[in-house]
């Protein structure tokens, strides 16, 4: 499509249950820097037991409690072929904590249950032993997926889950973690070609202005400049923040190290 002459259509996939720390403001980051470049912007909610159409520009999906994603869980399975057809046709994916472990093969929970996800991406994911609750800071993977404007800079985000993901061969992840747990293996999230997946919220397209520019751009291409000082000032907080907590953590493991 050619965006500046259309409407974008940006899926906001199960709301009511995927809407863990205020995710939904992810579709509102991308609606607002379209529109403030003069691109029309539409937000779509699509609600559990929906189906998803596979007609829409981008699709977000939130983070959501046990309960929230054994719902998701199913409600996926019912649109898995639409979904996946979207993104096969140029349609962009993010997906936050509970709905970027659905987009893997499964998530096996801390009962011992398993979820299976669409296998969009070739990942698992299982509970692991301890919850990583705090401040994230991530150094973007080098990837051709960024497109020409390169990787953004350090991405911030704060972090509430369970979940440990192991990613397939060859399988890149969003960013390696400076700060924080992320997948628990070095990396969060993974990066694919238009699709972006991230334990982070915060939301973490708000905290990020460069990295929500880059979703962006996988739709509409390269994006003019905008004044947005603000937002960069509270990224910048945002990563000084978690920079000072890691500091903090690494003080205080090495404190106990020594005993």
């Amino acid at each position: 499509m050619n965006a500046r002459e259309s409407t974008l259509r940006i899926g906001l996939v199960y709301p009511e249950i995927l809407g863990t720390y205020g995710d939904r403001g992810n579709a509102l980051i991308i609606a607002q820097r379209a529109q403030r470049r003069g691109i029309a912007a539409e937000i779509i909610e699509i609600y559990a037991r929906e189906p998803i159409s596979s007609g829409l520009d981008f699709y977000l999906l939130g983070g959501g409690e046990d309960d929230s994603q054994h719902i998701a869980a199913r409600s996926l399975q019912e649109s898995r072929s639409a979904l996946i057809e979207a993104h096969n046709t140029g349609a962009v994916i993010v997906a936050v904590c509970a709905g970027f472990q659905l987009l893997g093969h499964s998530y096996e929970a801390a009962d011992g249950s398993l979820l299976e996800g669409i296998g969009l991406i070739d990942m698992i994911t299982r509970a692991g032993a301890n919850r990583s609750i705090g401040e994230v800071v991530i150094e973007a993977e080098p990837s051709p997926n960024w497109g020409t404007a390169g990787p953004p800079p350090l991405i911030t985000g704060f972090e509430n889950h369970g979940g440990r993901t192991q990613l397939g061969q060859g399988v890149v992840p969003l960013g390696q973690v400076k700060v924080g747990t992320g997948n628990g293996n070095g990396g969060d999230g993974v990066l694919g070609e238009r699709l972006l997946g991230t334990y982070l919220h915060g939301p973490v397209l708000a905290r990020n202005p460069v990295l929500a520019d880059r979703v962006l751009s996988w739709v509409v291409g390269p994006l003019e400049e905008i004044d947005d000082s603000l937002e960069r000032r509270l990224h910048d907080e945002c990563l000084s923040r978690g920079s000072a907590q890691g500091v903090k953590r690494w003080w205080q493991n090495r404190m106990l190290a020594r005993g």
